[in-house]
């Protein structure tokens, strides 16, 4: 809504044209200035001004929400989205599911306790047919720190799912919908997002893995930066995002990736 033209907005034709004279043509353009900025820019009165901005206000921002109806609306959508089903009892009964979609899953540990290796079988389980129980789509797994093994996340196959990984060709057409991508930066990440919404809606994508956002962010809050992680791409398709995190042994950062 930010980037929606004032000239959509049903404004008085006046202060419209005098907006487009400055070259305020966005929503956004016009609230990034300060009420006094914008009048000496227009050369009209406040009145004009707060009038205006109080109008393109009440159009672009979100109407308020209580706790309560948030609340529903994410049960609600968790509900329609469904889950990923993890296979672990008792894990998917206290999950209501599994590992729901349209949302953010940070799984957090001490290294070597076994993050990787239930990514790898999450990417298994969201890749497997749908008449195996999977979801019959694809990954996108970003190796952060180069532990991706495809000789691993096979093995666990052949022990999970002997049944189908002793199909013939099998085992090569589940690790073919799984697409790793390994930046060695938090810029040359971001700077994949587009490449990544692209791939969501072009390949039936059920699961993002991310292994793990430490390795990217370091310097800079793992929780930021998940959410910005989360806001970029659930937008553009109902999607399973999941984040390994390694406990650190700084207090003050394993409380920020706890928080």
């Amino acid at each position: 809504m930010a980037n929606k033209l004032i000239s959509e907005m049903g404004l008085p034709t006046s202060i419209t044209n005098i907006f487009a004279a400055r070259n305020v043509t966005t929503a956004k353009e016009a609230l990034s200035l300060t009420e006094f900025e914008l009048m000496e820019l227009l050369d009209v009165g406040m009145a004009r001004v707060t009038s205006a901005v109080g109008h393109i206000s009440e159009i672009v921002s979100p109407p308020a929400q209580t706790a309560l109806s948030l609340m529903e609306e994410r049960i609600q959508n968790e509900y329609m989205a469904g889950h990923l089903p993890t296979r672990l009892k008792g894990l998917d009964e206290a999950l209501g599911g599994g590992i729901p979609f349209g949302v953010l899953t940070e799984l957090v540990g001490p290294p070597g306790i076994g993050k990787t290796q239930f990514c790898l079988k999450l990417s298994l389980l969201a890749s497997l047919p749908a008449c195996y129980g999977g979801l019959d789509g694809h990954v996108i797994y970003i190796d952060s720190e180069s532990k991706f093994s495809s000789r691993r996340m096979i093995e666990i196959g052949s022990m999970s799912f002997p049944e189908i990984f002793h199909m013939e060709g099998m085992a090569k057409e589940m690790a073919g919908r799984i697409l790793v991508l390994r930046p060695t930066s938090l810029s040359e990440f971001t700077e994949s997002l587009q490449q990544i919404k692209i791939s969501l809606l072009q390949h039936h994508v059920k699961l993002l893995v991310i292994d793990s956002m430490a390795a990217l962010v370091t310097g800079f809050s793992v929780t930021i930066v998940a959410c910005f992680v989360s806001t970029s791409l659930t937008a553009h398709i109902v999607v399973s995002i999941f984040l390994g995190i390694n406990l650190v042994s700084d207090p003050r950062s394993a409380y920020e990736i706890q928080a």
